[in-house]
């Protein structure tokens, strides 16, 4: 499962690689309960085991995909 997490005040985005055995909702009750608080921090670890802590105030937006949506790079790409 593939996380995108915006960050207020820059243009770049974190992006994460969760592991297969992730629960969408499990992992959506979590992040709603870090960013409940302006004084949270959001822990999500990535698919290798990294830890990556991110300050609630500081999140703009999470998106939550598949690690199975289509990537298309190049001139074939539709």
């Amino acid at each position: 499962m593939d996380v995108r997490i915006g960050i207020t005040q820059t243009p770049k985005e974190i992006e994460l690689e969760l592991g297969d055995g992730v629960d969408r909702d499990k992992l959506v009750k979590e992040i709603d309960a870090a960013l409940g608080s302006p004084d949270g921090i959001l822990w999500l670890t990535d698919r290798r085991g990294r830890r990556i802590g991110i300050p609630s105030g500081k999140v703009a937006y999470v998106e939550i995909g598949t690690s199975t949506d289509d990537r298309r790079v190049g001139f074939g790409a539709h």
